[in-house]
């Protein structure tokens, strides 16, 4: 009888001790830290996926007990929450006249709103004008592509997560030959572990299969290369 591979990879619980400080989020941590100076009450978390916009928004919501929702959903006329509100993916409200009611509801009740989304304000499709003003008059926090060091960190996070264990000359060898951006090292583990189930072990070759739609270039690593032990998985 054939066993089926399940991957052992949970989905992030976006603890504020689990947030990696750096340059390129250090203002967003400021703002972060002072909601009584946001402008009208509202802040904009904006940058490009795996920069952390979401962590900090559970993160933050979590403190301060924000209801915490997703603006895809959001729909009539929304109540403002007791204390404030966080909403992910605030570039693609359910309805926009929703979103405006509820940033004028929190306004009259004096209360938060954080919103993030890949963009500032000003880039998001928003037809409604009255709508358009309010958002521009919200502060924003801008979350940049992360250090050299912090995609390190993401690195030893995102394979520590998997429970993967991969040779340290190879990741190096892989690194300088993907883009160095968040999101691509998200997608290249999550790759790798899938590949990893799939064939029971990652050598280089499995790597370099896995990995080929994301590297830089199509040089490949020869089979000569001795292949990595079989990747311990924890139960």
């Amino acid at each position: 009888m054939s066993q089926l591979a399940l991957p052992l990879f949970r989905p992030p619980a976006f603890r504020a001790e689990e947030f990696i400080p750096d340059a390129s989020n250090a203002a967003a941590l400021r703002w972060l830290e002072e909601p009584s100076r946001w402008p009208n009450s509202r802040l904009v978390l904006a940058g490009p996926p795996g920069t952390g916009k979401t962590h900090l928004l559970h993160a933050a919501a979590q403190r301060r007990g924000w209801a915490l929702e997703d603006a895809r959903a959001l729909r009539g006329v929304p109540r403002a929450p007791a204390r404030g509100i966080a909403l992910d993916e605030a570039d693609l409200p359910g309805e926009e006249a929703a979103l405006f009611h509820l940033l004028n509801a929190c306004l009259e009740a004096g209360v938060p709103v954080l919103m993030a989304a890949p963009h500032p304000p000003a880039r998001w499709r928003v037809a409604l004008p009255d709508l358009r003003s309010r958002l521009a008059a919200a502060g924003l926090a801008v979350l940049e592509e992360p250090s050299e060091a912090l995609l390190g960190a993401l690195w030893a996070k995102q394979l520590s997560e998997r429970q993967l264990q991969l040779d340290p000359a190879l990741l190096a060898q892989l690194r300088r030959r993907l883009p160095r951006d968040a999101a691509t090292v998200a997608e290249a583990a999550a790759r790798l572990d899938r590949a990893s189930l799939a064939a029971g072990r990652l050598t280089r070759a499995v790597a370099q299969a896995a990995l080929a739609p994301l590297l830089a270039d199509d040089a490949s690593m020869t089979e000569a290369e001795a292949p990595l032990p079989e990747a311990p998985r924890l139960l």
